[in-house]
């Protein structure tokens, strides 16, 4: 079929005519009111592609005539590529339309131009930003009478800036609609905010059209099930014509409707874990059976659901958000919310205080829980927490010793019991797998001592106020002993180092090939076996399941091993680092107490010391976790390949892109490839998201696209992380597995966890867009003496690689010096 008109196409033919026209389809199969025309399709533009790339008489002749049908004067021609119009992508602007063509011949050359279109530079280059095949896009091309209209423009059934659900935009200008979609003219703007009539304040809409294109914008979203970017006009009688509509493109998720009233705020709580890249499904649901036992653990976690986790945990476009709207109506509690977040950085601060500040979430007196349940869980906690502080503060070495000695016995406990041969089987363990991992033992000999040498590092910032700065006072806990992730660095650096023989093979080989040469035993011994067998369990990332582990795919480490082979500078040494910043803690630590007055020093020093005692332990609870996620991910694999012989699932991994109830359901019997592939699709949307709210709304409004515009003075804003200043070349990375950090330059990522820890040995500074002062960046910038500078928003996108920076680590202030070469 070469030519169809408009009123025959249905929405499911988007292979046909391309999504533009299918989507004018899906309008006039609705009853809307759509310009007349026809759509020369995919398999006249596939014929014309065999033949040469002309266009052969017959299909001339073909369109002339529908051109004639249509009564001939001025049509619209406009592209309507297979990868145009669609969820994901808009593809605006990117192939060509032609407006006001007259005659046959005119029409013709139209159509062949948008073909060629298909290839210009813009949209090859589009296609190839977005990981699109060039050649599985498929070209139709849409002809329509043209609409002379009096007004014309876009509108939005969703703000496309804020988010937010419960506006529409309008954007209108006199005459054709085409330069308001191409940014030409400075149009009227007009704001529908749901339950307020329209007011149209001068322009060149009234009441009574803005009120119809609401009504209209409506009808279309529950048409097409998603909010939409319709391009419209009204003509001389005043009569409204849609001439496309399009999902709006690159709108965060709002979060799911779990029947509790509106309004509500939801605070991103996945930063707090290193994460921005979205969790696997399987990986979200883990998260969730391990947030239900650790609340069990506190005591706080009765009649929470073992699997499904608290109700207040929701999960939007892959990332973990907990609903805090009774936490801030409640008097008692809304300014502890505010000081919560202000470790996420201070717009993210600023974002919710407008919350705050919105009569909506007024406060109102009491608790967001029952004082019942309050007084369970402080009897429950505080005399195991007051007890375990105190023994921290009076034996740290005993303390420390202890903890380590619980993580022993943790390693054995997360050790799978004997006899799981079946799915179901290693389905269950993973179930229950968490409840007795994280209990009262490991509450007591772990989370209190790292909880006390948080407090006793952040005490002495008050008490020396006014002899020393919040900076000077946290280079104390430089070069910080007992951390299990700084000795898996400096471990992986002193491999490197004795791995000098083969420089010229592990610097010069991709990390995923010297990783497949290690896997098949083709690579000379270099001590990565034994690395493996302490630390194989750690990765980027690596709280969710669905990740796989360096044991796995030691890529990542051999990155980490080709950047340290590119220091040769003695002086840069890692490990002299680490030593120089240890003895610059102690020096600066004497000196605050000889500075303070007796009776303060002596008590700042005492708390500073038992800082540097413990502080290290705070990696420690997540490393032995590490190993029960691993373990767990292991078991879920052959979980998988079960199901994947079973013809259930096509590949083992397939798992990880089902919730846990949705992998029981495969083991009895149900075939979920097709929802498999789906969720698939969607992960990979996700990573490509570059910006993820921290404070949202129910209806998807991003709190902080209403705070007012960063100052562009050159100075970026974000909080303290490690103190010191450095100046050096930028180096933009989004995934450490393959990056090559040259030594001294400072590292710029939306976050870390452990698994980017590795690069920070041969780094200069660090800048990251999330996370907190105690977060496991900063926390490991400081123990190497590199200055970091944390919660810079937009970071990644408003620094680029090459990019000459000034790190002030001591005021949380990032200098860009100049652009990149």
């Amino acid at each position: 079929m070469n030519v169809i008109a408009l009123t025959r196409i249905e929405p499911g033919m988007v292979e046909l005519v391309g999504g533009k026209a299918a989507g004018l389809g899906g309008l006039i199969g609705a009853g809307e009111r759509v310009p007349d025309g026809f759509c020369v399709t995919t398999a006249a533009h596939d014929a014309a592609l065999r033949s040469g790339g002309e266009m052969d008489a017959a299909l001339r002749a073909e369109i002339a005539a529908a051109y004639r049908h249509l009564g001939g004067g001025a049509v619209a021609v406009r592209s309507s590529a297979t990868a145009e119009d669609l969820p994901e992508l808009s593809f605006a602007g990117q192939q060509e339309s032609f407006l006001g063509v007259h005659g046959e011949d005119e029409v013709i050359d139209a159509v062949r131009r948008c073909w060629d279109s298909l290839w210009s530079e813009r949209a090859t280059a589009y296609r190839r930003a977005h990981g699109i095949d060039s050649e599985s896009v498929r070209m139709a091309v849409i002809v329509q009478r043209m609409i002379d209209p009096r007004a014309a423009g876009v509108l939005f059934t969703a703000d496309p800036v804020t988010g937010s659900r419960s506006r529409m935009t309008v954007d209108a200008a006199p005459g054709p609609g085409d330069s308001v979609a191409a940014g030409s003219v400075v149009p009227d703007h007009y704001v529908l905010q749901e339950g307020v009539p329209a007011a149209s304040g001068g322009g060149c809409l009234n009441a009574l059209q803005l009120e119809e294109l609401r009504a209209t914008g409506r009808r279309v979203q529950r048409l097409f099930g998603a909010p939409q970017d319709i391009e419209w006009a009204i003509d001389a009688a005043g009569t409204l014509w849609l001439l496309q509509s399009r999902p709006v493109t690159g709108l965060f998720p709002p979060p799911p409707d779990t029947g509790r009233p509106p309004p509500r705020v939801y605070l991103n709580f996945s930063p707090a874990q290193g994460m921005h890249r979205p969790f696997t499904p399987m990986g979200m649901s883990v998260m969730r059976m391990a947030i239900t036992a650790w609340w069990n653990a506190l005591g706080a976690g009765r009649g929470i659901d073992p699997i499904d986790g608290p109700e207040g945990m929701v999960e939007v476009g892959g990332r973990l958000f907990a609903d805090v709207t009774d936490w801030v109506r409640a008097g008692a509690t809304r300014r502890l919310v505010l000081a919560v977040m202000r470790i996420q950085g201070p717009r993210v601060a600023q974002a919710l205080e407008l919350v705050l500040q919105d009569r909506r979430f007024r406060s109102r007196p009491g608790l967001p829980f029952s004082r019942r349940s309050l007084a369970v869980m402080l009897f429950r906690t505080l005399p195991s927490m007051a007890a375990g502080m105190v023994r921290t503060l009076a034996h740290p070495e005993r303390v420390r010793a202890e903890a380590f000695e619980e993580a022993a016995r943790l390693r054995l406990k997360a050790r799978p019991p004997a006899g799981l041969t079946t799915a179901a089987d290693r389905l269950r363990f993973v179930a229950q797998a968490h409840a007795s991992f994280l209990d009262r033992a490991m509450v007591n000999a772990m989370l209190w001592p790292v909880y006390t040498g948080v407090m006793a590092a952040d005490l002495p910032v008050a008490l020396l106020r006014d002899v020393a700065s919040p900076a000077e006072v946290k280079t104390v806990l430089g070069g910080m002993p007992h951390n299990v992730t700084t000795e898996m660095d400096l471990r992986l650096w002193r491999l490197a180092r004795e791995a000098g023989e083969h420089r010229d093979l592990l610097t010069g080989t991709p990390p995923s090939e010297l990783a497949t040469r290690y896997r098949q035993g083709r690579l000379p011994e270099i001590g990565l076996e034994d690395f493996l067998a302490d630390y194989g369990h750690r990765a980027a990332a690596e709280v969710d399941v669905g990740m796989p582990r360096w044991s796995e795919d030691p890529a990542p480490v051999f990155t980490a091993i080709a950047n340290y082979l590119q220091v040769t500078d003695p002086e840069q040494a890692p490990d002299r680092h680490f030593a120089a910043s240890a003895r610059r803690a102690e020096e600066t630590l004497g000196e605050l107490v000889r500075r303070a007055r007796p009776l303060r020093g002596r008590l700042a020093g005492f708390l500073l010391r038992r800082a540097r005692a413990v502080g290290g332990l705070r990696e420690l609870p997540k490393s032995v976790w590490a190993l029960l996620l691993q373990e767990i991910r292991r078991q879920l694999l052959l979980a998988g390949l079960e199901l994947a012989e079973r013809g259930l699932l096509e590949h083992p991994d397939d798992i990880m892109f089902l919730y846990f109830r949705e992998a029981q359901a495969a083991v009895a019997g149900a075939d979920l490839k097709a929802l498999v592939a789906e969720r698939r699709a969607t992960y990979e949307r996700e990573l490509r998201r570059r910006r993820v709210p921290n404070v949202l709304l129910w209806d998807g409004t991003d709190m902080e696209t209403l705070l007012p515009p960063i100052a562009e003075d050159g100075a970026l804003t974000g909080m303290p992380g490690s103190a010191g200043t450095v100046t050096a070349s930028a180096r933009v990375v989004f995934d450490p597995s393959q990056a090559r950090l040259e030594p001294g330059e400072i590292l710029v990522a939306p976050s870390t966890d452990p698994g980017w820890t590795p690069l920070f040995m041969t780094a200069g500074g660090l800048v990251t867009e999330t996370g907190g002062p105690n977060a496991h960046g900063p926390t490991v910038a400081r123990e190497y003496g590199i200055p970091a500078v944390i919660g810079v928003p937009d970071a990644t996108h408003r620094i680029r690689t090459g990019q000459r920076l000034t790190v002030d680590g001591a005021t949380g202030t990032v200098l860009l010096t100049d652009p990149p070469d």
